[in-house]
């Protein structure tokens, strides 16, 4: 039996099970390498950063992105911002606009997304629909449609080549169905839940829908989710699997809830839910807790603007005591540490034997030697000889590896492979390349 109970099922596993859950979704547009307002409104709509994070944590699903660049080096500009949004990104993104050749495809794709989308205007796409289909997959493929008749015409080439469908014209929405089966998205125009619902219902094909209003406003999606999901319609929304009355509580009729960072780990603060902030969780999508001192609701970050958002909810094996793991903004402390564990207590010595610890702390010290050049120093020696130093030491510690492979055991490969590494770090720090930015791009392959 394991010890720890899953609560919440992961986002991307629900999605991939059931293609009729409908998606939120937001679309961005790219000009001059930056976010802009529209298709056509170029206002600039605000840091791509900060942007692209605050639809992680509003329960949107997935991205649409559209070049909407004019030659070839608005292009290239536009496609390192998307790669930057991608590494941003928690969610699918879907990228198109001037993708004209195979290679316009193998860039987008490399670059972190998880579909291209092909425009159904443009006379080579059924072409390059296949080619992109043979190359990367059908599942790689969409396709955006302007007009039903021009799909109309394409159709039975598209279905073997597209696997998803990107309609931009409202008014197609519902009639999409008379033209083919496959699955698609639909941008609509601003308006009301109840119309958005009404909208879902129409089509049971209708995959996911999108508006400027969930851009603009990522916020009021969980409530979107939870009206929508009142209303029968399947949504990835955060639903838990288990009762409140299956919980122990304490005397209070309470249960503690340990609060950890999602992407380290890092224990923030400890707090307690009664059964209305836990379904206010549920609900909103932000850490809500019950404060114990003025006995009532607590929404964190309500008023700092230090919001937690959840990512999953994970139950102990007693049942006890809860699990958030949160992305948070800001201090999770009211005294504005981080964490509100800083004050120790007792410590005995101890070695760290932290590896991820060690890696960056090698690299911090590589580093430093770069910033402070410090005589003597063969790291310092290597920086002052510039690139052309450090590529041929790659090279020949490259050709060492190699060679100790050959023999057997690991000792003398492993002591190789540390070698590498270490001048693998001093080119990384040439070259402004983050143990981030190395991990952020194999965690997209």
């Amino acid at each position: 039996m394991t010890r720890v109970s899953r609560m919440y099922y992961r986002r991307k596993a629900v999605c991939k099970m059931n293609y009729r859950q409908k998606d939120i979704i937001v679309t961005v547009f790219l000009k001059y390498g930056m976010l802009v307002k529209g298709f056509s409104d170029y206002t600039p709509a605000g840091s791509t950063e900060e942007t692209i994070r605050s639809f992680n944590n509003s329960g949107i699903d997935k991205i649409f992105l559209f070049d909407l660049s004019d030659g070839e080096r608005e292009h290239e500009q536009n496609l390192v911002t998307l790669k930057k949004i991608t590494q941003f990104s928690e969610l699918p993104v879907c990228a198109g606009g001037n993708i004209n050749n195979i290679n316009d495809i193998k860039k987008v794709l490399y670059a972190g997304c998880n579909k291209v989308i092909l425009n159904s205007l443009k006379k080579q796409t059924e072409d390059l629909a296949a080619e992109g289909a043979r190359r990367f997959g059908k599942d790689r493929m969409a396709l955006s449609v302007f007009s039903a008749d021009v799909f109309y015409k394409k159709r039975a080439a598209m279905q073997e080549y597209i696997s998803e469908v990107v309609v931009l014209d409202p008014k197609l929405a519902g009639t999409m169905r008379d033209v083919t089966d496959m699955p698609y998205s639909v941008l609509i125009d601003d308006v009301s839940n109840e119309k958005i619902a009404d909208i879902l219902k129409r089509d049971e094909n209708i995959k996911g829908i999108s508006c400027s209003l969930f851009s603009a406003n990522p916020s009021g999606v969980p409530e979107l989710k939870t009206y929508l999901k009142e209303q029968g319609i399947g949504i990835d929304h955060l639903t838990s699997t288990r009762k409140w009355s299956s919980f122990k509580l304490n005397a209070d009729g309470l249960i503690p809830v340990v609060v950890q960072d999602y992407q380290n780990n890092e224990v923030l603060m400890l707090a307690y839910m009664n059964e209305e902030a836990y379904e206010k969780t549920l609900e909103t999508g932000r850490m809500t807790y019950y404060s114990r001192s003025r006995q009532e609701l607590w929404v964190k970050g309500l008023t700092s603007g230090h919001f937690q958002y959840v990512k999953s909810l994970e139950i102990d094996c007693d049942s006890d005591t809860i699990l958030a793991k949160v992305s948070q903004i800001g201090a999770a402390c009211h005294t504005g540490n981080r964490s509100c564990f800083y004050t120790n207590l007792a410590e005995d010595e101890y070695q760290p034997r932290n590896m991820h610890g060690a890696l960056t702390k090698t690299y911090e010290n590589i580093r430093e030697r770069k910033l402070y050049p410090k005589e003597g120093s063969y790291t310092s020696y290597l920086f002052e000889n510039g690139i052309d130093t450090i590529l041929k030491k790659i090279g020949k510690e490259a050709t060492e590896l190699i060679i100790a492979s050959k023999n057997p055991g690991k000792e003398g490969s492993r002591y190789q492979m540390a070698d590498l590494l270490y001048y693998a770090m001093v080119l990384m720090v040439e070259k402004e390349i983050s143990i981030e930015d190395v991990l952020e791009e194999m965690m997209m392959r």
